[in-house]
């Protein structure tokens, strides 16, 4: 989909949505939950068959969610943005229920795209198990470079591929030069923008390519776009 072309005359048009990621996006990296994560991810893998449910359950059911901190600053921040707000996540719902609530953000967005609103759950893994420990690892964490690396093939829709970001433009209706998207992930952003979307790199001031802008920590919105930031 040829969403680029149109990106430089729309910078202009007033944000109709914002879309957010959720790990190492809302709450800092220093947070030690990531690594938690990835201890998991790396415990469950071991080239064997299992379902969705099930790893999601191994992978986020035994984190210690109690690392994070209810962030007011944030909550008021973003009860203050008016645009439509989403959560797009490769996370399950219900990691991503818990980590809003620890964070007191439950009721400041319209709305959570993650892992079952993509796929169907009910369909056998079969081969996925695999890929989808891949991609868990190599997409949500946005600490190193990856231009140069090769996503492996995977039944799974979710970020970084543009399968995932065509169905959430179809599915929430999103225009994409109207939309603002913060994410901590290289490859995440780098699609996104090649789709369309204003980007935002989270969690470093040092912008990447396919990075419009960078924020060393989501709290620096108002900052950067002050625009968003609603009349008290």
């Amino acid at each position: 989909m040829a969403y680029e072309e149109h990106y430089q005359q729309s910078l202009s048009s007033k944000y109709e949505c914002i879309l957010f990621d959720l790990d190492d996006t809302l709450y800092p990296y220093s947070s030690g939950l990531s690594l938690e994560v990835a201890k998991n991810i790396q415990g469950k893998a071991g080239g064997y068959d299992f379902d969705y449910d099930d790893f999601h359950g191994f992978v986020h059911g035994r984190l210690p969610y109690d690392l994070l901190k209810p962030d007011p600053v944030l909550r008021n921040l973003l009860r203050n943005v008016p645009q439509r707000k989403l959560i797009f996540t490769n996370a399950d719902q219900a990691h991503a229920s818990r980590v809003l609530k620890m964070l007191g953000l439950e009721d400041c967005f319209d709305g959570i795209i993650c892992f079952e609103t993509l796929n169907d759950t009910k369909q056998p893994s079969d081969s996925a198990g695999d890929s989808s420990t891949d991609i868990e690892m190599n997409t949500d964490s946005g600490n190193a470079p990856v231009d140069d690396l090769t996503l492996p093939s995977t039944p799974i829709v979710c970020k970084p591929f543009d399968k995932a970001f065509e169905a959430v433009f179809k599915m929430a209706d999103i225009i994409p030069q109207k939309t603002l998207f913060f994410d901590d992930s290289f490859r995440n952003l780098q699609t996104g923008s090649r789709m369309g979307l204003h980007t935002v790199l989270v969690g470093t001031s040092q912008r990447i390519e396919g990075a419009h802008h960078a924020l060393e920590s989501i709290h620096n919105i108002p900052e950067a776009f002050p625009e968003l930031i609603a009349d008290s």
